[in-house]
C-alpha cells in the first residue's frame, strides 16, 4: 500500500505538470511570446486550471525559472560529487555537467528568455534569486577563490552566447577565438 505522506494530489501532480511544460513551452518562445494557453495544451490541462493554479502568467513563469535553476544545481552537485575534491576540479566537473544539462536547450534558453524579459519585477527577481542561489552554491560547494567563481560564472554566460549564437560552428576568427576549447555535447 502506498505511503499517504509520499502521494501527491491531484493538484500537486498538475502543478508539476504545468511546470514541466512551461520550462518547455517558455523556452521556445519566452514570456512575452508564450500564451498561458499554449503551456495549457502543452500540460494537457485547461487553461483554466492552469490559472488555478498559477493565476499570473508571471507566477507560471518564476515557477519555471524557479525549477530551472534547481535542475541546473542538481546537475552541479552531481558534477561536483564525482569529481576529485579540489576547488579547481570540483569546478571543472561542474561546469561539465551544465554543458551537458544545457544540451538540451530549454533550460539555457528560460534563462535567455529570463534575461530578455527582467523588465518584469517579478522575472527579474526571481533571476537574480535564481543567479544568486548558484553562485552561493558554486562558491560554497567548491570552496574555490572569489575570482575563480567569478570566472566560472562568466564562462558559463560565454557558453550561452556561443550556443545561442550558433558560434561552435562558424569559421570566422572572433567565433573560433571565443569558442575554442569549449564543447557542447
Amino acid at each position: 500500500m502506498p505511503d499517504p505522506q509520499n502521494t501527491l494530489s491531484t493538484s500537486d501532480v498538475r502543478r508539476e505538470t504545468v511546470i514541466q511544460s512551461a520550462v518547455q513551452v517558455f523556452a521556445q518562445a519566452g514570456y512575452l511570446g508564450t500564451p498561458v494557453s499554449a503551456v495549457a495544451e502543452h500540460a494537457r490541462i485547461s487553461p483554466a486550471y492552469v490559472f488555478k493554479l498559477f493565476p499570473r502568467k508571471e507566477e507560471l513563469f518564476v515557477a519555471a525559472l524557479h525549477r530551472c535553476f534547481l535542475l541546473i544545481q542538481t546537475a552541479l552537485e552531481r558534477g561536483a560529487a564525482a569529481a576529485p575534491q579540489t576547488p579547481a576540479a570540483i569546478l571543472e566537473a561542474m561546469g561539465a555537467a551544465y554543458a551537458a544539462l544545457i544540451a538540451d536547450r530549454s533550460l539555457l534558453m528560460l534563462q535567455v528568455h529570463a534575461q530578455s524579459a527582467a523588465s518584469v519585477p517579478e522575472i527579474a527577481a526571481a533571476l537574480r534569486s535564481g543567479i544568486g542561489q548558484i553562485t552561493t552554491f558554486v562558491k560554497e560547494r567548491s570552496q574555490a577563490p572569489d575570482e575563480a567563481v567569478q570566472q566560472f560564472v562568466a564562462f558559463g554566460q560565454l557558453c550561452h552566447l556561443i550556443t545561442v549564437a550558433g558560434l561552435d560552428d562558424d569559421s570566422a576568427d572572433w567565433a573560433r577565438l571565443l569558442s575554442r576549447g569549449i564543447q557542447h555535447f
